[in-house]
């Protein structure tokens, strides 16, 4: 599954991914280190002119849904079950996203310990990437909300260890291919697979994250900072000694 993430480089990861891209007016580029269900993210979507930066909230609202605190139950979708479940079948169908990050948390259960750990899970190059994604349009007379879930499939041998569920992560042509209108379900589905564990790494981290209230560079600090020290991120470096 996926429950947290973080968004540090958002302009980074726009430059790099998108030649030409709308970007609405209310978009935030605040650096993001504890990005919790509920709450509203950047996102990218196909509109009538291309690629759109949009903001959308975590946790999707069908457009049938009676009351939009189902959303809380909707944070991940199981890319199994998309062209199936009432639910997420329409919108993978025209409603496909690309919620943009730096990295993702999972907790692993411990032997002979309560607390579970949690874990910074990130790419072995520190690049952003994205998380395929689907979203809806939930409306009232009084309320409109966009929302979003993020798809997972099955662990690579990297993450297994740690939970038996990841997102899927997209990079390079398919961040186009994955919004585009025009795309056929078979490139789609082609698409939701895990990534290459070759490519990615992780890190324990403290049990800061596990407050949604915390949102600062304290949630990627390492469990166990003088053994671990050597496995930050080389930009967290760079950002801690910033201040």
């Amino acid at each position: 599954m996926c429950g947290r993430y973080v968004l540090r480089r958002l302009k980074d990861w726009l430059d790099d991914a998108f030649a030409e891209l709308k970007i609405r007016p209310d978009l935030s580029f605040l650096e993001r280190y504890n990005i919790a269900p509920t709450q509203n993210v950047p996102a990218v979507r196909w509109e009538q002119d291309g690629p759109t930066l949009v903001n959308l909230r975590w946790g999707l609202i069908p457009s049938w849904a009676k009351d939009p605190s189902i959303g809380n139950r909707m944070v991940n979708a199981r890319a199994e079950s998309l062209a199936a479940k009432p639910a997420f079948r329409t919108a993978f169908q025209r409603r496909r996203c690309l919620i943009p990050a730096d990295g993702f948390y999972e907790w692993q259960t411990r032997a002979g310990q309560k607390q579970k750990q949690p874990h910074l899970i990130y790419l072995k190059n520190d690049r952003p990437f994205a998380f395929a994604g689907i979203w809806d349009r939930w409306e009232t007379p009084n309320e409109t909300i966009e929302s979003f879930s993020i798809i997972t499939t099955q662990a690579n041998s990297l993450i297994k260890p740690i939970h038996d569920r990841m997102p899927v992560i997209l990079t390079g042509k398919n961040l186009d291919l994955w919004i585009r209108p025009i795309a056929r379900e078979t490139e789609l589905t082609s698409l939701l697979v895990s990534y290459d564990a070759t490519a990615m790494t992780h890190y324990p981290v403290s049990t800061t994250v596990n407050s949604p209230r915390n949102d600062d560079p304290s949630c990627m600090a390492p469990f166990k900072e003088n053994s671990l020290n050597s496995l930050w991120p080389a930009v967290f470096h760079d950002r801690k000694l910033e201040g």
